[in-house]
């Protein structure tokens, strides 16, 4: 997107159609704005009152580096380092509620056997989700009125007050506000950290980064799982519990440490005004055709200017305008896209063997089946700590196949996938439970099914939820975008937690034949309801959202196509420029194929007009 803003804002006296918000013509002299580029061209927002009461971006203690190229590292590596907080906060209450001090002292000991204390070690580790739900949407308003850096900063303050108090926390309430105040932190962290990234640096593969982040996210999951283990074996088993927790305020403060010294993004100091600093981030961060690049911005600030009473919370759930229900439509299908991202059932699995991407409580219940299936506790500890270190590995490929492969195919052929290796998996695990003397084999099969099952998550559905509202919502709404992104990921990620333990309990190995059918459940609503954003110029995506009302993104290609505009093939991946003709030339080819070789060929066909194939 930003290649093409570029090119647009080297012409002058350019226009530009803005129809994601209103279908209206803006109309300037973008030349006059390259070269001079100061305050008055530049519809001014006015910073949030308590902005200079806050801890925010300094232009004289920004970091110095010779060329870009290192301060995109330093960039990347800043958030980074944020990224691998999040994955080791999501883990570190794997082995913690494992712990028997730690039990006994939260008065939930034991849990076997026992409906309240099961559903209230559900609840200490589900109430996270609700602070971090509250924080993305506090971050997210923060970081336009004040800015990415002052978010950051708050987001990181209230985590280490949290972490604190989890680390000292002696009796269930206390932990309870501890993990609120954590997630109200994380969340902030989560939902504002990607939109600043973005923005400072200069990426052209998004999926790609973004896997990079997401590797390093499993990373430090896997390093909170390894921790725990290796306190376990102490014989102090409250510092064993304890310990881990404190640990997270020695990422936190090394964040707190260095933010303060990086660069604010442009695009925010650009819309309150300050245009001469945003020129100087984007002279430290970018190479060459800054002018072109800062002219960008400006473009975007003047249309986000006129539709600010679009950039609402309010007006994006319950819009007033067709513009405004346009943004809902994205919001509906960023947030789903997360929830089902729980559904597919990486969050059951991982507690059914591995803490992972959600964070695990039912490890305990974990431990019971994996034993019932032939193994020891402490083999099944460290079979889910491999587990860990080979889903953090399988990120890695989705760094190839997402900018190759598109979303909708990643997605689909991803859950279909997890769907058959559920199936074998639930299969052999009713044996495995059975005993007998085969018992163990059945169980190192139900071992290698979970082994490829959160390997193929790894490599399709575990970075696609968070990089699709990054290309689906206009720049103007991005940081509100990505909180209503960690929405969707609360909600999923808290109701998974409540209902784990009482599904192990009451259908064991039928959790697995459950979550193969909801797998299967979710391949119509990728196919028919989310158009293709990969390689997309933002503006495609506006024309899509636009000119078409049917949430069924084959209907919708229809209406764009009977109002006369171009058919940019939205089930498809994008690679620059298909014409309307040429894709009905395409189309009536696979019939005459379909007609000629049989059923075979038109389903292949089908699937290619789908972006199967």
């Amino acid at each position: 997107m930003q290649n093409n803003l570029e090119q647009r804002s080297l012409s002058v006296g350019s226009s530009r159609s803005f129809n994601g918000a209103s279908n209206n013509v803006v109309s300037f002299n973008t030349s006059a704005i390259v070269v001079t580029s100061d305050a008055e061209n530049v519809p001014v927002t006015p910073e949030w009152w308590m902005s200079k009461y806050l801890p925010s971006y300094s232009a004289t203690r920004m970091f110095k580096f010779r060329n870009p190229n290192s301060y995109n590292w330093a960039n990347n590596l800043l958030a980074g380092l944020a990224i691998l907080f999040y994955g080791y906060d999501q883990g570190v209450m794997s082995q913690v509620n494992l712990n028997e001090d730690y039990l006994k002292l939260m008065g939930i000991y034991p849990t076997t056997g026992n409906s309240r204390n099961l559903a209230a070690l559900g609840g200490i580790v589900s109430v996270y989700y609700g602070g971090s739900l509250i924080g993305a949407l506090l971050g997210g308003s923060i970081a336009d009125r004040s800015g990415r850096i002052t978010a950051i900063i708050l987001g990181v303050i209230v985590s280490i007050i949290g972490a604190t108090f989890q680390a000292s926390a002696m009796n269930i309430t206390w932990m309870c506000c501890a993990r609120v105040v954590t997630g109200l932190g994380v969340g902030a962290i989560d939902a504002v950290i990607p939109v600043w990234s973005s923005e400072v640096s200069s990426h052209t593969a998004r999926g790609s980064f973004l896997a990079i982040e997401f590797f390093l996210n499993i990373g430090g999951l896997s390093l909170a799982y390894w921790i725990e283990i290796f306190a376990s074996m102490s014989n102090n088993q409250v510092m064993a519990w304890r310990t881990p927790l404190a640990l997270q305020v020695v990422f936190l403060l090394t964040i707190l440490a260095l933010v303060p010294f990086f660069p604010e993004s442009p695009r925010w100091l650009a819309k309150v005004g300050r245009v001469s600093e945003a020129r100087n981030v984007l002279q430290a961060t970018h190479k060459g055709r800054v002018e072109a690049e800062l002219a960008a911005i400006v473009q975007n600030v003047i249309h986000d200017h006129q539709h600010a009473e679009n950039n609402s919370y309010i007006r994006m759930l319950f819009p007033r305008t067709k513009s405004q229900r346009e943004l809902r439509r994205r919001v509906v299908l960023s947030v789903w896209l997360q929830i089902m991202q729980e559904l597919v059932g990486i969050g059951v699995i991982t507690h059914f063997f591995l803490p992972a991407l959600a964070t695990s409580l039912t490890l305990y219940a974990a431990i019971d089946l994996i034993q019932g299936a032939g193994f020891s506790q402490d083999e099944a500890k460290l079979l889910a700590g491999f587990n860990n270190l080979s889903y953090m590995f399988s990120v890695l490929f989705a760094v190839f196949t997402l900018d190759r492969f598109g979303r909708r195919g990643t997605m689909v052929w991803g859950a279909a996938g997890m769907a058959l290796l559920l199936l074998i998996g639930g299969i052999l695990d009713k044996y495995a439970q059975s005993g007998g003397p085969n018992q163990r084999a059945y169980g190192a099969g139900v071992v290698a099914m979970t082994f490829l099952y959160t390997g193929t998550f790894g490599a399709t559905w575990l970075v696609t939820p968070w990089l699709y509202p990054t290309e689906l919502f206009p720049t103007y709404v991005r940081a509100k975008g990505g909180a209503w992104s960690v929405v969707g990921w609360s909600i999923g990620n808290g109701v998974v937690t409540m209902i784990t333990p009482f599904l192990f309990q009451a259908i064991e190995y039928g959790v697995l034949l459950l979550l193969f059918g909801l797998n299967i459940f979710v391949i119509p609503f990728i196919i028919f309801m989310y158009p293709e954003t990969s390689g997309r110029p933002l503006e495609q995506m506006d024309d899509f959202f636009s000119n078409a009302t049917s949430w069924n993104v084959f209907t919708a290609s229809q209406q764009i196509r009977e109002q006369g505009l171009t058919d940019h093939q939205w089930t498809r991946k994008y690679n620059g420029g298909i014409e309307q003709s040429e894709i009905s030339m395409t189309r009536v080819s696979g019939d005459v194929d379909g007609e000629r070789h049989g059923w075979a060929n038109k389903l292949r066909r089908r699937a290619s007009d789908a972006g199967l194939m």
